[in-house]
């Protein structure tokens, strides 16, 4: 099992009991999800915004315009941080202060740089495209030469992470549980709905197999 090393950077303090550092473990947070919240400075001011992203090993891809005032503050610090978390349940405790969730969160740390290089822009989109949806990069059309030029592209390289994970039932006070009041879990889930074509879809196009092949394993 291979893990990152642990440091004040990444140690999980409070609640150590629910961290892991375990990479495959992370890595699969990190696919399980396609937004991550991104954190950096401003002029002083502290800042997060959640971005798509993909991941390849360990390097995540994220990509918009030049003018983009996240990308060019992480270019220019030269390092990031991002998290990924999913919600699992709702925990329903008998008081108030024992409510909680149940959720997967992965935080990362590392180096940031910009991929110039034409190949290397392609390959990052294509785990872009890939990450968000397997076989819909071989579904649309080439990008053309100008599109790529607009783009700025940023590897994400991770150092180190921890992971924090919660997925057990409620925890009540001992002299609560003989209380007639309802606890337990309200399970959650993100799903896909059955797709819908766009109103200006060329005649006889129909609806892909990789894109009924994402809804069918996402469907309720």
């Amino acid at each position: 099992m291979k893990e990152y090393s642990q440091s004040k950077l990444n140690r999980v303090k409070r609640g150590h009991n629910r961290a892991s550092y375990d990479v495959d473990k992370i890595n699969n947070i990190l696919d399980a999800g396609f937004i991550g919240y991104v954190s950096y400075i401003y002029k002083g001011k502290a800042i997060s915004l959640p971005m798509a992203y993909g991941r390849k090993g360990q390097e995540i891809y994220l990509h918009g315009s030049r003018a983009n005032r996240m990308l060019t503050s992480l270019l220019d610090a030269k390092e990031m941080s991002m998290t990924v978390m999913h919600l699992d349940a709702l925990v329903l405790a008998r008081s108030g202060l024992h409510h909680s969730v149940n959720y997967r969160s992965a935080t990362l740390f590392g180096s940031v740089e910009e991929l110039s290089e034409p190949l290397e822009k392609d390959a990052a989109l294509f785990c872009f495209m890939e990450h968000m949806m397997k076989g819909r990069w071989d579904g649309i059309r080439p990008m053309h030469p100008e599109e790529l030029e607009r783009t700025l592209v940023v590897k994400f390289t991770i150092e180190t992470a921890s992971a924090k994970i919660r997925d057990v039932g409620v925890a009540d006070e001992p002299e609560d549980y003989a209380l007639p009041v309802w606890a337990g879990l309200v399970p959650l889930q993100q799903v896909a709905l059955h797709p819908i074509s766009d109103d200006k879809l060329a005649k006889d196009v129909e609806i892909p197999a990789h894109v009924l092949d994402f809804y069918n394993a996402n469907k309720l």
